[in-house]
């Protein structure tokens, strides 16, 4: 349930330690949608976008009499996760390889959550149409994930990198790697599926990073598309560049903390055998338009 990223950009490799090591905040909002489930114990949970699996084992410890399953579609994080959570306490608890737009499954969750990861998915009614399939009725999903005009200051400090001649042959035909949805694209596609919305909101976020060098750690751990384009001789100096130009607009606070403001895109809807839903239910967040975004992870 960390944003393990189902990763969808083409030659992504994931470092799962490192991702362990630079993900705080994404662990913070974690426990923030997990303190929404109201868990019984006996749940059946599938969580989509596992990434290094400690999110996933802390929804096994709320539900002792139930079983989770975690997917992602990197290799390397799946093999961290089965790894560092496997024996006796882990009975109940399986890593899979699987992208997020093909879920299947013969078994029904009775939950499928996602923390941190959807906003590498290209195709979210993909998405949308395995993890209800996946649902018996009256199951639930609950989504948190990158949203519109997330991490906007970020993406346009790394966008003024990208332009200068030093680094511009490295990203020539680069595809956007990330997709940032608003509520009204979701009150849209659940109804398609057979899901009812009780709320879809942008709620924004502060990611605080300890120092330069923390903030700079996060921007090497997640934000592979960009970095691995440079050459390893040559990607120090590029996230260098993108950490100062970053913090010329954004500088440290007084106690030398640097801060992104996120936007995540939160969904909590419930499978049902209607036709259709009732009104629309979002939320905005106030925040207005932003120039696209960069990943949440």
């Amino acid at each position: 349930m960390t944003s393990s990223s189902p990763s969808q950009t083409p030659n992504v490799i994931w470092n799962p330690s490192d991702y362990a090591a630079n993900s705080a905040s994404q662990l913070v909002w974690a426990h923030e949608l997990m303190a929404r489930l109201q868990l019984r114990g006996d749940e059946r949970i599938l969580d989509v976008g596992c990434g290094d699996g400690k999110v996933t084992a802390e929804l096994l410890r709320a539900v002792p009499h139930g079983s989770v399953v975690g997917i992602d579609s990197s290799p390397e994080m799946i093999r961290y996760a089965a790894g560092k959570f496997s024996g006796p306490p882990f009975a109940n608890l399986q890593f899979k390889v699987m992208d997020a737009r093909q879920i299947h499954f013969r078994q029904r969750f009775d939950l499928v959550v996602s923390n941190a990861a959807l906003h590498w998915v290209d195709d979210h009614p993909a998405f949308l149409r395995g993890a209800a399939t996946g649902l018996h009725n009256g199951g639930r999903l609950v989504v948190s994930c990158g949203g519109q005009g997330n991490a906007s200051e970020v993406f346009l400090a790394l966008c003024g990198v990208l332009r200068l001649k030093q680094w511009r042959d490295y990203f020539r035909k680069l595809e956007a790697p990330y997709f940032f949805h608003r509520p009204e694209d979701y009150e849209r596609w659940l109804p398609r599926h057979g899901l009812c919305a009780s709320s879809i909101k942008l709620s924004p976020k502060n990611a605080s990073h300890e120092n330069r060098s923390a903030f700079a750690s996060w921007f090497r751990t997640t934000w592979m598309p960009y970095t691995q384009r440079v050459p390893e001789a040559a990607r120090e100096e590029f996230i260098a560049a993108v950490v100062a130009r970053y913090l010329m607009k954004n500088p440290a606070d007084a106690h030398g903390h640097v801060h992104v403001r996120m936007v995540r895109l939160e969904i909590d809807a419930v499978k049902t055998s209607r036709p259709s839903c009732d009104e629309p239910v979002s939320e905005a967040c106030g925040c207005g338009e932003s120039p696209g975004g960069a990943p949440a992870k």
